[in-house]
């Protein structure tokens, strides 16, 4: 039952990127600032977990340019409706409730009309033009916010919202046939969420990565095999799904997929990619895509498969204040599986 909306807090306690340096060096400061004003479309969510993306320390880093000076960083946010703004329908006060990456769309390009808002040219994104969840509250449209279920915890629900989303969108562009057999370049939060639900569907799944402990994990959770990131998979790939940083292993990718087969790069962010061999890398109809943030319809047909196939996610935890310990963990590889920030 949804519970009655309680006063507006005037201020939150948010982290925000001050300046771009490494993690190692803390680019986030802790500000009590003026919370965002709720609009007639918006909800003003009390944020009760949110997980940390490596698209977060991109921005920190100054892989990717700033949009919002001084921005909260974050966009896998799960918590409680506040308020909502007099326009909103399908929400309440006391409401759990999800925001993700994409934060808004024009509605009216030819990419919205056709399905394809993720390519809209205005397109918006929580943590980078709109303050995301590294803070007390936060501010989101409700037309871009996802209904969460009850009875699940908040720490493993909050990756679904970023590492599951985009790894469902870099699968269905990787185009794995049923039963087919899919490599993986990387093993962090969204590839541990992608493995699991590609061996649901029946799929064979080889795990390239330079981490051990990643290599552990994808054993445990059923990969065929897991091996190092420059290594030759066991057998030819139908499709393969690159959500490493690193433009190096494009070629790599492209050169253990069979004839017919799929490259998906799913980060945001990408080191140059050196030059391609035609025949070795592209010829017999092997294909190299992108994948571009998300679609609302994926996010709602991930979390409903998720839903019904509840995915092992591993967390590793923080407090919220120790946001900066968890974005120098990632940036170190000492995360295995899923960082998330959790508030008191």
């Amino acid at each position: 039952m949804s519970a009655p909306a309680r006063p507006t807090p005037a201020t939150t306690t948010a982290w925000i990127v001050d300046h771009t340096a490494p993690a190692a060096e803390n680019p986030l400061r802790l500000v009590e600032r003026p919370l965002a004003a709720t609009g007639a479309r918006d909800l003003l969510v009390e944020v009760a977990a949110c997980g940390v993306c490596r698209t977060d320390l991109h921005l920190a880093e100054g892989d990717l340019a700033p949009h919002l000076p001084h921005c909260t960083s974050g966009h896998e946010i799960v918590g409680r409706v506040m308020r909502i703004g007099n326009e909103v329908s399908g929400f309440e006060p006391g409401d759990r409730v999800g925001a993700a990456w994409l934060a808004g769309t024009c509605g009216e390009c030819r990419y919205c009309r056709s399905e394809q808002e993720n390519l809209c040219p205005r397109s918006t994104y929580t943590g980078w033009d709109r303050h995301g969840g590294y803070a007390r509250h936060t501010v989101v449209d409700a037309r871009f916010a996802y209904h969460l279920p009850e009875g699940l915890p908040a720490e493993e629900l909050a990756p679904l919202l970023c590492a599951g989303i985009i790894g469902y969108r870099a699968l269905e562009r990787a185009q794995l046939p049923p039963g087919g057999r899919l490599g993986i370049y990387g093993f962090g939060a969204s590839a541990h969420l992608t493995a699991q639900l590609a061996l649901s569907r029946g799929a064979t799944v080889h795990v390239l990565t330079r981490a051990e402990a990643a290599r552990r994990l994808a054993l445990d959770l059923g990969a065929a095999s897991a091996r190092g990131a420059y290594d030759a998979p066991p057998e030819p790939l139908d499709s393969a799904i690159l959500f490493a940083p690193v433009g190096d292993l494009v070629p790599v990718a492209l050169a253990a997929l069979d004839r017919g087969g799929t490259l998906a790069v799913a980060g945001i962010h990408l080191t140059d990619i050196p030059a391609l061999n035609y025949r070795q890398h592209l010829f017999q109809e092997r294909t190299l895509r992108s994948v571009t943030a998300n679609t609302r319809a994926d996010g709602l047909a991930y979390l409903a498969e998720a839903t019904r196939r509840r995915p092992t996610v591993h967390v590793q935890s923080y407090p919220v204040e120790q946001a900066p310990e968890a974005l120098a963990d990632l940036a170190a590889d000492r995360i295995t599986g899923v960082a998330v920030l959790m508030a008191d």
